[in-house]
Order: structure tokens, then C-alpha cells, then sequence
């Protein structure tokens, strides 16, 4: 079985209405920065599924022989120069299950839902836990 592009889809719930979010790629850039609205915001993330099931591409970080992960950016980091944000959620990817990647592999999309606040009202940052659990889109 060859590596597959697969996508997973981050939509966070309610982020903070005029701040910038985007994708972050490895070299610490800012993809695709959108301003927030009243509602959700979504990314779409190809991700690359190998053969073994690891995790790779750019936007996959690596933390230790196990940890995989992908960053959203908020405000300055998303390229927002005059917020006061400058914030990063790192979102888990490699816990996702073998069963849903599977489907992934066959062209599903991946889907979380992810908090968009802090306990200090400001735009969710460091490990982001998801409101649901990884599944089928």
C-alpha cells in the first residue's frame, strides 16, 4: 500500500470574532489566515498517511518517538500584525484510531471540533483537547 493524502478537517467551535487563524507549516508560516467571524472556522489539512499509519507532511510536527501534531496560529502568528493575540493551538493528530484513518485512506475526510477560547476569554492556545472525538465527515 502506497502513502495516501489524507484530509482532516479542524473546525473550531467559537474563536474570537476578528482574530486571524490559520494553518501552520513547518517553517513556522502562517497558511491560508482567515479572520473569524460569529460562527465556526474550518481548515482543511492534507496530511500524509503512510503505509505503517505515521503521520506526515507540512504540516505534521513531531514531538518525541510517538507525539505527532498540527498547530493552528492565531493573531501575530497567523499574520495579524496589530493583534494582541499571539497565540498556537496544538491540535493531537496520532491518536486518531487505526479504523478511522482507514476510512480516511479511502477518501473520507477526518473531522474534529475543537474549543476556540482560553479560560481567559482570548483564542484557545497550547494542547487542545477536542469537544468530540475524531470522526467521519
Amino acid at each position: 500500500m502506497a502513502p495516501t493524502i489524507i484530509t482532516l478537517r479542524l473546525t473550531i467551535a467559537d474563536p474570537v470574532a476578528g482574530v486571524a487563524y490559520s494553518l501552520q507549516d513547518k517553517a513556522n508560516m502562517p497558511v491560508e489566515p482567515r479572520i473569524a467571524g460569529d460562527g465556526p472556522i474550518s481548515f482543511d489539512a492534507p496530511i500524509t498517511l503512510s503505509d505503517d499509519g505515521r503521520l506526515t507532511g507540512p504540516f505534521v510536527r513531531r514531538e518525541g518517538p510517538t507525539r505527532r501534531f498540527v498547530y493552528i496560529a492565531v493573531g501575530t502568528s497567523a499574520g495579524q500584525h496589530a493583534s494582541e493575540w499571539s497565540r498556537r493551538a496544538k491540535i493531537d493528530v496520532h491518536d486518531i484510531p487505526a479504523d478511522l484513518l482507514a476510512q480516511a485512506r479511502a477518501g473520507r475526510v477526518l473531522k474534529v471540533v475543537l474549543p476556540g477560547r482560553a479560560k481567559d476569554g482570548g483564542p484557545a492556545c497550547a494542547t487542545v483537547r477536542p469537544l468530540q472525538a475524531w470522526r467521519i465527515g
